[in-house]
């Protein structure tokens, strides 16, 4: 154990060394470690430098802050010089610690992109008809069918030594560039899903080592991807008016000399058709290995055959840096099963649902076609389970070439499976699959363990169902044909996704495609980004202002603001922020939100479920309201954060009129809501629109609720949430603790029992007496219910946030045990280091181990033994509150045992 400190984990704009970024004043973090008790940083020094020489020799050509006495390690501004395109940013930490120490950190860096479009050389460029037209094979791409990619290729000199190479790429459809015959980067789908009509992203490599001096070529395979693909559930493609897909690439050389130089597309650029027939994220992939044109991202290869591409008019909307983890491939699956149905068709059962592609190895003749289909489950007589995709026909075929061994993987589709069923193979011996997982490569942030392993599972669904879904946008489901960025069930399964990944660039890129997508009155989409309507197909536009859905445009930066400490999204997006609650304000004059109700979903897949679009109903209505007061709340807050003292005033008392309205309205003197259902009482509890005096009443009535269903819950996407850190916080924990090991229908671990290894869409997607739900609306891979996450860590292990101190700088520290398990033990990286909470039933005695990080403290509330006797080690005692000691902790491991029995619910009632 080292008790010295060190200084890890440098990050600019949440992400590790970025490149091309377009933040003019960029944030830095890290992280302090150590184990010494008590360590912490009392002042820091940070340098930025034009080189790595600059930074050895302790110099900040950029910017050098001094010495600074503060424990910030987290959104520390850029300060230095203005920053140019293209500028390479060098830096370093020095911490002094409490003990004098001062040390330093490795060096980071990060580079700026192309900030001004004058920057950009490159034409826009696109494929000459006549390339489809004179391939017989090639597919026209229409309105509903998918057509052949284009590729596309230059060749070039470098022509003398050279230090630096630069690519920068952007795309209406997506791209995979290639450089000798080298894939560049790892990114897939980029540039990714933004709404093209405002913004359009770019990408940055550095390709030094793939070139070199001589002859070269750049070669681009350009698919469909959003923008011309299909996207959503309609059957029509081009969402956003046109089919014809483009990109604009630029690379730029800066030689030894310190001459520079620049390829770019232009009209002298050639394309062809080649070996991908077509492609498309929900339909899949054809690809025929003949066609391939061996060489074609070559310097050697012979392209007169090729024809000119066409340059085409600029985009009329800002390029941007995308500020986000890239789409990548991030494990891998061996199929842990091979069962052959019927003769020749074989199905390969990976173990887990996720999102991503098979990659196959293979020798069959030439010619062989080979058919590849996805599902998630299976039929009863052990075929696939197709019928919930829609209109997705998520499958790919390969033809084979006839080498002695050929592999391939897909360009520009994936699929959601957990089955994979393979046919037409000549040689069934002769074949190998494995299954890539892709997603976001969002950080891992948290793991949960307990002794029950079905438990265990639950949270491990979760955190797959979030893997699969966080793909540039996070989508409600990976399998069908919809994958949209739907906000309601972001919102509610967001504090979930802060502990399970480090999602901060994720959602501050997500944030922008939500404003992106508000309405000019001021109202929030209830997908992003928002497909608008065309001539070619119907839109979404009617998609809008979704109670529990429009609201996350409030939940969500007030949320990355208490996780990450992240002020700037709110300032950026303060005033998307305002107009939302104007136009509630101006719509609902009665300050009940009843009117003007684009779509009000209520308690979406609530048991019974009440699904019916744009009606009014009293639960509807009350959820409706609800969260208008909670945006209200939640604004105020905002406000007093940005020091805008009357707007914060303005939002305390729009809060209030809410609330007394919502009162009148729906709450009966005996404390039972005008609505009797779970979620009602978990809206009203959980924020804040009772009466302090009826609170302990409608707690109670929420519990014989729950009580008279035999103990299940009737929660959906919105009040499942709530469920259990409402009943825990009202002090029925035994009441939460069994809705959690309840395994009949309906119930968490209900799915798990039977196979789930995702969080299922509804609670009857399958059940044993009638099988199969509806299959038009039935994924088994949507996060949303799987939100019992967040109490995991912050109730089960106790991690929870500090409601004054937003960022984990310091922390609550508040397990809930119950004998309803032997142990727990959970970790959560925060942005200043990891906390680590882990409990136990001894014989005698509950033992509890906690770790704060370096740099950090909390505030620890230890419950009370049967017996009385605590070893508290070292704990500092503030008070004694009910069945609590309130402590105070520094950095540090500390082992607390508490002799006896542990009650932590004042108003049990299962005993």
């Amino acid at each position: 154990m080292s008790f010295s400190l060190s200084i890890t984990y440098l990050r600019c704009e949440y992400l590790r060394n970025p490149l091309g970024i377009d933040e003019l004043f960029p944030r830095l973090s890290y992280e302090l470690s150590g184990e010494r008790r008590g360590a912490r940083q009392v002042a820091r020094r940070i340098l930025v430098a034009s080189s790595p020489a600059k930074i050895d020799l302790g110099e900040g050509d950029l910017w050098d802050s001094g010495r600074v006495e503060s424990a910030q390690t987290s959104q520390i501004v850029y300060k230095g010089k203005s920053l140019q395109s293209r500028q390479l940013c060098f830096w370093r930490v020095e911490v002094w610690d409490e003990t004098g120490a001062c040390l330093r950190s490795e060096v980071a860096h990060w580079s700026m992109g192309l900030l001004k479009n004058t920057d950009w050389q490159a034409r826009w460029i696109a494929a000459d008809p006549q390339v489809i037209e004179r391939d017989p094979e090639a597919i026209e791409p229409t309105w509903t069918d998918c057509g052949t990619p284009v590729t596309f290729r230059k060749a070039f000199s470098v022509v003398k030594p050279f230090s630096r190479a630069t690519l920068y790429l952007s795309a209406r459809g997506v791209v995979e560039a290639r450089i000798e015959g080298k894939r560049v980067g790892e990114d897939l789908f980029a540039p990714e899903w933004t709404d093209y009509d405002t913004r359009i992203h770019y990408r940055t490599y550095d390709v030094t080592k793939l070139l070199s001096e001589g002859e070269q070529a750049i070669g681009v395979i350009l698919g469909d991807g959003w923008w011309s693909g299909y996207v959503g559930w309609q059957e029509t493609r081009g969402r956003y008016g046109d089919l014809q897909n483009a990109f604009a690439l630029q690379l730029e050389l800066e030689y030894e000399d310190g001459e520079k130089s620049i390829v770019s597309t232009d009209a002298d650029w050639r394309c062809d058709t080649g070996a991908i027939l077509t492609s498309d994220f929900m339909m899949g992939e054809v690809y025929d290995a003949r066609r391939e044109q061996r060489g074609w991202d070559t310097a050697g290869f012979g392209d007169a055959h090729w024809l000119p591409a066409q340059t085409i008019e600029t985009p009329p909307v800002a390029l941007c840096s995308q500020r986000s983890e890239p789409v990548k491939v991030v494990e891998t699956f061996q199929p842990l099963s091979k069962t052959e149905i019927e003769p020749g068709v074989f199905i390969y059962d990976i173990g887990q649902n996720i999102s991503g592609w098979a990659r196959i190895r293979l020798s069959q003749p030439a010619g062989t076609s080979v058919c590849i289909r996805f599902a998630e489950r299976l039929k009863p007589d052990g075929s696939l389970y197709v019928e919930n995709l829609r209109r997705a026909k998520a499958t790919d075929t390969y033809c084979c070439r006839g080498d002695a061994e050929e592999r391939w993987e897909p360009r520009f589709t994936f699929h959601g499976f957990q089955y994979i069923e393979v046919s037409g193979l000549v040689d069934p011996g002769a074949f190998e699959i494995e299954a890539c997982v892709i997603h976001s490569a969002t950080p891992p942030a948290g793991r949960f363990e307990c002794s029950n392993d079905d438990v265990t599972r639950l949270w491990k669904n979760g955190l797959w169902s979030q893997k699969d879904n966080f793909l540039s946008v996070p989508t409600d489901c990976p399998q069908r044909d919809e994958r949209l960025g739907w906000m309601g069930d972001a919102q509610v399964f967001l504090r979930t996704a802060t502990y399970n990944m480090d999602v901060a660039a994720f959602f501050t890129k997500w944030m922008v495609d939500v404003c992106d997508a508000q309405t000019e009155d001021g109202i929030f989409p209830d997908t992003a980004p928002r497909l608008r309507e065309g001539e070619n197909f119907v839109g979404l536009d009617d998609l809008v202002g979704g109670a529990a859905w429009a609201d996350a445009g409030i939940i969500i930066p007030h949320t990355l603001w208490k996780v990450y400490g992240d002020t700037r999204v709110l300032e950026r997006h303060w005033e998307s922020m305002v107009a939302w609650l104007d136009y509630l304000e101006r719509t609902n004059p009665e300050y009940l939100r009843v009117n003007d109700l684009r779509n009000n979903y209520g308690d979406w897949l609530c048991i019974p479920s009440d699904r019916e679009f744009r009606t009014h109903s009293p639960m509807k209505n009350l959820l409706a309201t609800a969260y208008w007061a909670d945006d209200a709340a939640k604004m105020a807050e905002v406000a007093q954060c940005l020091g805008r003292q009357e707007q914060a005033r303005r939002f305390q008392i729009t809060f209030e009129k809410v609330r007394s309205a919502f009162q009148a309205e729906f709450v009966k003197e005996d404390g039972h809501l005008t609505v009797e259902t779970q979620t009602a009482y978990l809206l009203a509890l959980s924020m804040n629109l009772l009466p302090e005096s009826l609170r302990k009443k409608a707690a109670g009535h929420l519990v014989e609720n729950i009580k008279n269903l035999g103990w299940h819950l009737s929660t959906g996407f919105v009040g499942i949430r709530f469920l259990n850190p409402v009943l825990t916080e009202a002090g029925y924990p035994d009441v939460a603790y069994k809705l959690l090991l309840q395994d009949s229908y309906p119930s968490w671990l209900y799915p798990v029992k039977h196979g789930a290894t995702t969080i299922w869409e509804r609670w009857n997607g399958w059940t044993e007496e009638g099988g199969f739900f509806d299959p038009l609306m039935n994924s088994f891979n949507h996060y949303s219910l799987g939100s019992v996450g967040e109490w995991l860590f912050s109730h089960v292990a106790g991690i929870q946030l500090a409601a004054a101190q937003p960022g984990f700088a310091e922390a609550v520290l508040k397990p809930y045990p119950s004998e309803a398990l032997a142990w727990v033990k959970t970790s959560y990286g925060s942005l200043h280091g990891t906390y680590e909470s882990a409990w136990e039933y001894g014989e005698e005695e509950w033992i509890w181990r906690f770790r704060i990080p370096a740099n950090a403290k909390a505030e620890v509330w230890v419950p009370k033994g049967s017996e009385g006797s605590v070893d508290l080690d070292g704990l500092e005692v503030l008070s004694e509150q009910e069945n609590w000691l309130l402590c105070r902790a520094v950095s540090g491991s500390y082992e607390v045992k508490v002799k006896g029995r542990v009650v932590c619910g004042a108003n049990a009632v299962l005993n």
